[in-house]
């Protein structure tokens, strides 16, 4: 599995930089955002380094669909209620522009009571 030794996330995954887990297996790593814009945030990171989703390929198509499957799971273990009367948003900045800060593919899993501080 490819890995960025300068990368914030890849630091995270290896446990080197300290992060309140939402859920791992051998291909994701889930974790609550530092900075919350709504009462459930989380990210859900790849394992596999990606620079962006402007980088990925056919071969990722499997991850991304595990991703994918996850986020529901995982926004109503976090305090989502469910669909229809709560819900959930995913947020995948890609690059500069599209507001991407850490160049490591991540996907922001937001929900909760609104108003929410951003978005």
């Amino acid at each position: 599995m490819s890995h960025d030794p300068n990368c914030l996330f890849c630091k995270i995954i290896e446990g080197k930089i300290p992060s309140k887990k939402v859920y791992e297996d051998e291909h994701v790593f889930a974790f609550h955002d530092i900075n919350p814009w709504a009462p459930v945030h989380f990210l859900i990171i790849p394992k596999k380094h990606i620079t962006s989703l402007a980088q990925v390929t056919e071969a990722d198509a499997g991850l991304l669909g595990h991703m994918m499957v996850l986020a529901p799971k995982l926004a109503l273990q976090e305090g989502c209620r469910p669909y229809p009367e709560g819900g959930f948003r995913i947020v995948a900045n890609t690059g500069n522009e599209g507001g991407q800060e850490v160049h490591h593919m991540h996907w922001h899993v937001m929900g909760g009571p609104r108003p929410w501080l951003r978005g």
